[in-house]
């Protein structure tokens, strides 16, 4: 069953009230405002000559505005006594802004030339379920109503079969990584050049290019130029033969006649150009991947060794590789993250977690089957982990994967900034 298909089905089963506090920003109410009948609350509700809402109780009237021309966003409420604009001194409102969770946000607001004002910001998400408290000629006034943004609610059967898991934000160890390229070769300690001991003629020659060998075998037999004894030549070392730089009959010299190397003893050597050299440090870890991707191992740093090539000061990380099997074999291109460095962070998510929401980077909080958006403030960023330094509670249920589906049931609902 498609996944759009159990979203419809959990949204004809939520009650009509929560179809409406998913409706857009200011739009939605959860409970008509004094002095309105049901059927206009859950229409567009009266705006007021500075575009906020207009809340009537009687003669008295209260516009109500969220600044967001200044530093952060603040209320602005515009009194009204039979449509007219009423002197602010004269009147006393509190509003308290109850958020998904809950957490309730209580606001004294002051006058301030033809308007009064809160001396606290409304953080966002600009989500939440507002009531209002005014006095005015000593006669009390009070309204509800719900606005909501970046918000919906999703049935668990819906959200598990669209594969949306969720995680506690809490601390985390941010690494740094490092992306480097190489390829897998034989150690030094795990090939042996093999040397005539003294010159002379090739009398015999029992092996072949990629033979596999043991140590203490009768690989060849060289008749002596001076004693012209014939005298066996050893394998010092188990392995393969790699290379062969003679035939029967040839005249040994200064260079090797064979070579034999342990497929078994491998590294990898990672070139590390100027850039990242001084970065790289004995001990790091580092995650080693072959080409396709279907392998990967965890080592480290164990040597770090100047190239030959002075001009571009290139340096060559070794790292110890484990025996190839079908996965590694010497000669074969790998890639490489090196842990460049660790440090702790108090309150993480995951990176893959973060989604775009207007102008901010947010994730969707998860209280019972309602998701709710969370704006970020970020810090350090790696592949994994995010920094998290203002925006989230420790502790908040927080959706990791399946984050699109739950961006874009919100994008369908409309769901918007409006106040």
């Amino acid at each position: 069953m498609r996944v759009d298909h159990h979203r419809r089905l959990a949204r004809m089963s939520l009650p009509l009230c929560l179809a409406a506090a998913l409706a857009a920003c200011g739009q939605g109410t959860s409970k008509a405002p004094h002095g309105e009948t049901p059927a206009a609350a859950a229409a567009e509700y009266e705006r007021g000559p500075h575009g906020g809402r207009l809340l009537r109780d009687g003669d008295f009237a209260l516009e109500i505005t969220l600044y967001e021309d200044g530093p952060a966003p603040i209320f602005r409420l515009y009194p009204y006594l039979k449509d007219k604009p009423l002197d602010p001194k004269q009147v006393q409102v509190s509003i308290a802004l109850t958020r998904l969770g809950p957490k309730v946000d209580r606001f004294t607001l002051a006058p301030e030339a033809d308007y009064l004002t809160s001396p606290a910001i409304v953080r966002e998400p600009h989500s939440f379920d507002v009531s209002v408290a005014a006095t005015q000629g000593g006669a009390q006034h009070r309204w509800a109503y719900s606005t909501y943004e970046g918000r919906t609610t999703i049935a668990a059967d819906a959200a598990r079969a669209g594969g949306v898991t969720v995680e506690r934000a809490g601390s985390a160890t941010l690494s740094e990584t490092l992306p480097i390229s190489g390829r897998v070769e034989i150690t030094p300690e795990g090939q042996s050049d093999v040397h005539a001991r003294y010159p002379g003629r090739v009398v015999s020659l029992g092996v072949e290019l990629g033979q596999r060998v043991r140590r203490g075998q009768v690989l060849a037999r060289i008749e002596s130029s001076e004693s012209l004894q014939t005298y066996p030549v050893t394998a010092p070392i188990a392995g393969v033969i790699v290379k062969k730089n003679v035939t029967v009959g040839g005249i040994t010299g200064t260079e090797p006649i064979l070579v034999v190397a342990d497929p078994t003893k491998l590294h990898a050597e990672f070139f590390l150009y100027p850039r990242d050299a001084e970065r790289v440090r004995v001990g790091q870890p580092v995650e080693v991947v072959s080409l396709a991707g279907d392998h990967r191992v965890t080592s480290s740093v164990e040597a770090i060794l100047p190239t030959a090539d002075l001009t571009n000061q290139t340096l060559i990380a070794h790292v110890h590789m484990p025996p190839p099997g079908d996965a590694w074999r010497p000669g074969l291109g790998v890639k490489g993250t090196v842990q460049v460095g660790a440090k702790p962070a108090a309150l993480a998510v995951r990176t893959r977690a973060i989604q775009p929401f207007r102008n901010f980077d947010v994730v969707y909080a998860k209280v019972g089957d309602t998701y709710e958006v969370r704006m970020l403030e970020l810090g350090r960023r790696t592949p994994e982990w995010t920094e998290v330094i203002g925006g989230l509670e420790p502790g908040t249920e927080y959706v990791v994967d399946g984050a699109f589906l739950i961006r874009a049931d919100i994008e369908k609902s409309g769901a918007s900034h409006d106040h």
